[in-house]
C-alpha cells in the first residue's frame, strides 16, 4: 500500500511518527498534507481527550479559539456514499481519522487518534493513517491520561494544553 510519512512533534519534545494511506482516502490524505506543508497545524492543540476512545486536536489554538478559514472536505466513508472499502483501516488504537460534525462532509482540519476500540465509528468516518510505531502509540496513550475539565461549551478539555510545535512530512 502506497504511504507517506509525517511526524507531529509537541512543544514539550515528545514525536509521535505516523503515515497516511491515499490509497484509502485520497481526498483526506490530500487535505492533510497540504495543511502539513502550509505549516497549519503549528501552535494548536489538542483539545478533547477521551480516556479509552481518542485524543482530537488540529483546530483550535490553546485559548480553544477555531482557527478556521479552511474549506470542508469529502467525507470518506461508507454511509457518506464513498464506494471504497471503508473498513479497509478499522478505528482501532494508533488509527488517525477526520473528525467532522454531524454534517457528513464537514470535516477541514480536526483529526482524532483512536486510543481505544473504536470500531462503531467504521465507516461513519474517514481513517485516513496511523502511528507507525510502538513508541508513538505509547506517547498518545500517556496523552489520554491528562486531566480534563470544561472550558466554555467543550468538554474534555486538557487542563494543560497539548501543543503541536509542527507536523513535518518525513
Amino acid at each position: 500500500m502506497n504511504t507517506i510519512k509525517f511526524e507531529i512533534i509537541l512543544n514539550d519534545g515528545k514525536k509521535m511518527n505516523a503515515e497516511l494511506y491515499p490509497d484509502l482516502a485520497p481526498i483526506s490524505v490530500e487535505n492533510f498534507v497540504n495543511l502539513i506543508k502550509n505549516n497549519y497545524f503549528d501552535g494548536l492543540i489538542f483539545h478533547r481527550v477521551i480516556k479509552g476512545f481518542m485524543i482530537q486536536g488540529g483546530g483550535m489554538n490553546s485559548e480553544m479559539n477555531e482557527k478556521g478559514g479552511l474549506q470542508p472536505i469529502k467525507g470518506e466513508f461508507s454511509i457518506n456514499g464513498w464506494n471504497k472499502n471503508a473498513t479497509a483501516l478499522p478505528h482501532t488504537p494508533g488509527v488517525l481519522s477526520m473528525a467532522r460534525t454531524n454534517v457528513m462532509d464537514s470535516a477541514t482540519s480536526q483529526f482524532f487518534i483512536v486510543t481505544g476500540d473504536a470500531k462503531f465509528l467504521d465507516g461513519q468516518y474517514a481513517s485516513f493513517g496511523k502511528l507507525s510505531d510502538e513508541e508513538s502509540l505509547k506517547i498518545a496513550l500517556e496523552l489520554e491520561n491528562i486531566a480534563t475539565g470544561s472550558h466554555g461549551f467543550h468538554d474534555d478539555v486538557p487542563l494543560e494544553p497539548i501543543i503541536i510545535k509542527t507536523m513535518n512530512l518525513i
